[in-house]
């Protein structure tokens, strides 16, 4: 199929927001012999990757997380990609200027992906040949205006004295002063665990035939940025013992690659820990009945509270997207291990009234999960005397959520590197929260202190 829709080896841009449907739009794109770009879930995620990488063509996910994908399908016209969107819904509901644009029903066929790409892939062959041939005029300007718009710094390197200089958005990226400026002047910028790395590569620059490439950290201030380092070795890149080159700032491309590697450990540690959470709900429904049938229906309530706190932070698709209560959340979520309602509770909640928006709803729920999994392994939910008290203080900016344990087993703090739960929480709470999270190993039972901004939590 790929070869008769010349699609093999074509790089195919693909914009979804829905982990699990993307992974299926990469399985079929490379059963088609294509080459996939991405994936992006988020609108300024795309439009960086359209300006760092080579794309034939691109599949757009019309809704991407709240937003339109209609400025990505523009930033396409503009370079002259061919597109698709993808949608469940048909034509309903497209801007009347993308009524000429095919649209890819979900869910997937195989062959309709092939067909649909084939045929935009054939129209950009086919474009009238004097679209194709009008000469650009490339003096200065017009090189500027372009390097600008792809976000491209330049750079001249002196492979006799060492000296390198800088165009005004190299000197922006690195943060040093306008001038000339030597590696060891950039090294102080370098985040220290690349250092060795970029070290070796830069010196090794004399020998390399042919163009290079290396990518490292640097810091500017706090903030820490990628940046993807070009350039061209042997005497063909050198003009008057100049080596020239380019620096990219890679920094969203690389957050999507942790993010897709975060996300397929992620998978891997939830279900490791759903049948942690099954056994676990099995020992609690067993504990507060008597008889199969009450075992039963305990183990079938547990489980559909789990079910709603899905329906409570993602709806389904069609219906409308409002922010829940942070009360309403905490009690659907943990209503698998609180009780029976009565004075006898597990989980007790003392939050005020506060909305937490769809984003920091799924973040928040990420969070308790691991909690609530980590006490039904080792804390107070393993133990049938144990307790948990979640409670929440909203100041002006900051809401803090407290979760303490106690009747438990005792506590002791974890040794050796934290597990990967732990780090997924705390990247959780800094990335996604844009806040902190403390543990306090108590030997009574453990207290895990989350601050975030109330702006945040909204969103």
């Amino acid at each position: 199929m790929s070869a008769a829709n010349g699609l093999s080896g074509r790089r195919i841009l693909v914009v979804e927001d829905e982990v699990m449907v993307s992974w299926l739009l990469e399985d079929m794109l490379g059963q088609l012999d294509c080459t996939v770009v991405g994936p992006a879930a988020r609108v300024e995620q795309a439009l960086a990757i359209i300006g760092d990488e080579e794309i034939d063509a691109a599949i757009l996910d019309v809704n991407l997380n709240g937003e339109k994908s209609y400025p990505i399908a523009d930033a396409l016209a503009e370079c002259g990609v061919p597109f698709v969107f993808s949608t469940g819904y048909g034509r309903k509901g497209l801007q009347d200027r993308y009524a000429d644009v095919p649209v890819l029903q979900k869910p997937y066929r195989r062959s309709a992906l092939g067909d649909a790409l084939g045929t935009l892939l054939v129209q950009g062959d086919c474009e009238a040949p004097e679209k194709r041939s009008s000469p650009a005029v490339w003096d200065a300007k017009r090189l500027r205006i372009a390097t600008d718009a792809a976000g491209v710094a330049l750079w001249s390197w002196n492979v006799d004295t060492d000296a390198i200089l800088m165009d005004e958005r190299a000197h922006g990226l690195w943060g040093v002063p306008m001038g000339p400026v030597t590696f060891k002047d950039l090294s102080a910028h370098i985040h220290p665990e690349d250092l060795d790395r970029v070290r070796t590569a830069f010196a090794s620059t004399r020998e390399i035939l042919g163009a290079y490439e290396v990518d490292f950290r640097i810091l500017h201030g706090k903030e820490v940025r990628w940046v993807s380092a070009r350039g061209r070795g042997d005497d063909q890149g050198i003009v008057g013992r100049l080596m020239f080159g380019v620096f990219l700032d890679v920094t969203e491309r690389k957050m999507a690659e942790e993010a897709r590697e975060m996300i397929a450990g992620e998978m891997a540690h939830r279900v490791k820990n759903l049948f942690s959470i099954a056994s676990a709900l099995t020992v609690i429904a067993e504990r507060s009945s008597t008889t199969t049938n009450e075992m039963s229906r305990d183990l079938r309530l547990r489980l559909n509270a789990l079910n709603r706190a899905h329906d409570l932070v993602r709806p389904a698709s069609g219906d409308a997207i409002r922010p829940a209560q942070l009360g309403d959340l905490l009690a659907v979520l943990m209503a698998p291990y609180a009780g029976d309602g009565s004075e006898d509770n597990r989980v007790r909640f003392t939050v005020p009234e506060m909305l937490v928006g769809v984003s920091s709803a799924t973040t928040l729920s990420l969070v308790v999960h691991e909690l609530a999994t980590n006490s039904i392994k080792y804390g107070a939910l393993s133990a049938a005397t144990g307790r948990i008290d979640v409670s929440c203080v909203a100041a002006d900016e900051e809401a803090v959520i407290t979760w303490t344990e106690r009747g438990g087993p005792e506590v002791f703090p974890p040794a050796g590197r934290a597990s990967f739960g732990s780090r997924l929480v705390v990247n959780a709470v800094s990335g996604q929260l844009g806040g902190s999270i403390d543990f306090e190993w108590r030997s009574e039972g453990v207290v895990v202190v989350l601050r975030t901004s109330r702006a945040r939590l909204g969103v």
